[in-house]
């Protein structure tokens, strides 16, 4: 299971996975230039490591409170529609490709973390599988 997480880790590096680590990247230092913009900074930072090595990590949208609901808005309004952008182009284009599906759907994903980045936690899940006991 480790060795196919890691091996769709290098795939997704190939198809896009530098390309959207980069864009959220470049989105970070850009909003850490100003001292309000720090917060939104350290979200894009911690969201570029997840979309570079996503594979075995899996992301929760959800449980917002006034100050990631207000985050959210002010985020949607500067930089998140064009990241959400970027992430559907890329996931449209990996979509056209039979290879590509699960990538593709990947970054729809992002998409909606694209435009919702505040609340969202990112989540390393189990690599056994958990079953219930026979009685």
């Amino acid at each position: 299971m480790i060795v196919l997480r890691f091996l769709g880790n290098i795939v997704w590096l190939i198809f896009g996975g530098i390309i959207g680590a980069m864009l959220w990247t470049f989105a970070g230092v850009l909003v850490c230039l100003t001292i309000i913009g720090i917060p939104f900074g350290l979200q894009c930072f911690k969201i570029a490591g997840f979309v570079l090595w996503p594979f075995g990590r899996d992301v929760e949208i959800g449980s917002f409170g006034i100050g990631s609901l207000l985050g959210n808005i002010l985020w949607i309004l500067l930089l998140g529609w064009e990241l959400c952008i970027a992430h559907l182009t890329i996931g449209i284009l990996l979509c056209l490709t039979l290879i590509g599906i699960p990538f593709g759907l990947q970054h729809f994903k992002l998409a909606l973390l694209a435009m919702l980045p505040f609340g969202a936690r990112v989540l390393n899940r189990p690599g056994i599988l958990k079953t219930s006991p026979v009685a």
